[in-house]
């Protein structure tokens, strides 16, 4: 016992990698070429700004701000998170008392027995009669982590609850920008809905301005039959757009954690919205520390560190020092008389053959921490691809809204210069309508247009981490 003392002191020694933090990547930039400083529209790309927290307020609107809020206090998914990160937080607190602090048990017993002395080599002319032994004691346990498999064990533990608590902050982020994205899809449909029933009745009254010329012989049945065709595709694009509102605020009420029926609220307008001027875009370095999904895989790698070093260590003796004493008496009244057994015992487990499962346990440990790394640098990569297709599409966005914008600025310049020249006598009314028909088609290519600059801004701030890190404390 004397000579197993100093394997036993070794508490230095602890088998395995030791994992370290990736350091941040060597990126300048997130595109190639780098970014510009502003977007098309008046959005200006404020490189190394930092993203607020409560991000969506960027956008200027109460009634988003209290839809958000209202989701983040009310999700089922947030609370399965929440109650997740608890279940690591007891799992870790259970795991540590059990590895690091000697296991003490209370034994009381009593037993019937029946004892032939001569099968302990002890010849008696009279056998004993049965008699009742009562036992109370206390029995320590410790074993002890020469080679740190215990230390490993809790190092992989506390990476699982650093990987629950950043899946936390995953599905806050991803649920503010679910709401906040639905909220505008919502806006969008409901105003591309209400221009395309707008649409439909001007296309309806130029049908029957053109069904009476017909019947004077103004126009021929082929203009009629082509405008007819017109209100029908146009009629046909309604249930579509129906449908889409449906389900977007459906999908809305689920986030905030109502059933579909209970959603009162009427859909937001996107000129309740102010689009943010200024948009933050962060350090590019720093992204691999901002995004919760790239923590969450860094943790996950870790363990598969830690899982490494406790397959290693399985390979090697496990020490335990066992002890007990108590009072062993025939009769119950005796017990409290004193202690007159005990012992104290060292045990030693060293694995001798177990079939190849040990070294085929490591391996599948150290193959399970390749994977994990590879895993982390694709999300890393995912990450950054992430940002820079947020950051094109914010670009492209303006370019398409300056079109459209363009596009109904001169289709609203036609409907007023027609609306004189109709009061003027100078066209007819059927023109009138036709030019009432652009400006809404117009209108509705440029409210999608412009629904698009909102949803890829708020994409762009969830991309970037969603500013998570700068919450107040609670």
């Amino acid at each position: 016992m004397t000579a197993l003392l100093p394997l036993m002191l070794i508490a230095g020694c602890t088998v395995g990698p030791d994992f370290k933090k990736p350091a941040a990547p060597d990126v300048a930039s997130y595109t190639a070429p780098q970014e510009p400083a502003a977007a098309p529209g008046g959005q200006r790309l404020q490189a190394g700004a930092d993203i607020p927290a409560q991000w969506w307020r960027l956008f200027q609107s109460e009634a988003l701000d209290q839809l958000v809020r209202q989701a983040l206090d009310a999700s089922p998914t947030l609370e399965e998170a929440r109650a997740r990160l608890r279940q690591a937080t007891e799992d870790l607190n259970a795991e540590t008392g059990g590895r690091t602090l000697p296991s003490v048990d209370a034994n009381l017993s009593a037993a019937r027995k029946k004892v032939d002395p001569a099968a302990y080599g002890v010849p008696v002319a009279v056998q004993p009669p049965p008699f009742t032994l009562y036992n109370a004691s206390i029995d320590v346990s410790y074993t002890l982590d020469v080679f740190g498999g215990n230390r490993r064990a809790l190092e992989g533990m506390a990476a699982q609850l650093d990987y629950q608590a950043h899946e936390l902050q995953a599905a806050r982020m991803s649920l503010a920008a679910n709401v906040v994205t639905a909220a505008i899809k919502q806006a969008d449909l409901s105003e591309r809905l209400a221009a395309s029933h707008d649409l439909l009745a001007a296309q309806i009254r130029q049908q029957d301005i053109m069904a009476q010329r017909v019947a004077a012989g103004g126009v021929s049945q082929a203009d009629l039959r082509n405008q007819e065709l017109l209100v029908a595709q146009t009629r046909a694009t309604l249930p579509p757009l129906e449908q889409q509102l449906s389900q977007v605020s459906h999908q809305l009420a689920v986030y905030l954690g109502q059933p579909p029926a209970a959603l009162q609220s009427a859909p937001l307008r996107l000129s309740d919205l102010t689009l943010p001027a200024d948009v933050p875009t962060g350090i590019p370095s720093a992204l691999t520390r901002q995004r919760p999904d790239i923590l969450a895989a860094e943790a996950l790698w870790h363990k598969a560190s830690a899982d490494v070093g406790v397959a290693t260590a399985n390979q090697y003796p496990q020490f335990t020092l066992t002890a007990s004493f108590g009072s062993q008496r025939t009769r119950a009244g005796e017990l409290t008389d004193g202690v007159n057994v005990w012992n104290l015992g060292l045990g030693l487990v060293q694995p001798l053959f177990r079939g190849g499962e040990l070294r085929a346990r490591k391996r599948s440990a150290e193959a399970a921490y390749d994977a994990a790394s590879a895993a982390y640098q694709q999300t890393v990569l995912d990450g950054f691809r992430q940002v820079a297709d947020a950051l094109r599409a914010v670009q492209t966005d303006g370019d398409a809204f300056q079109a459209y914008d363009d596009a109904w600025r001169r289709a609203a310049d036609a409907e007023r210069i027609a609306q004189g020249r109709y009061q003027a006598g100078g066209i007819s009314h059927l023109s009138l309508l036709d030019s009432q028909r652009q400006l809404l088609n117009t209108r509705i290519a440029r409210t999608q247009a412009d629904a698009a600059r909102y949803a890829d801004t708020a994409a762009l701030l969830q991309a970037l981490g969603g500013g998570w890190w700068n919450e107040a404390e609670k």
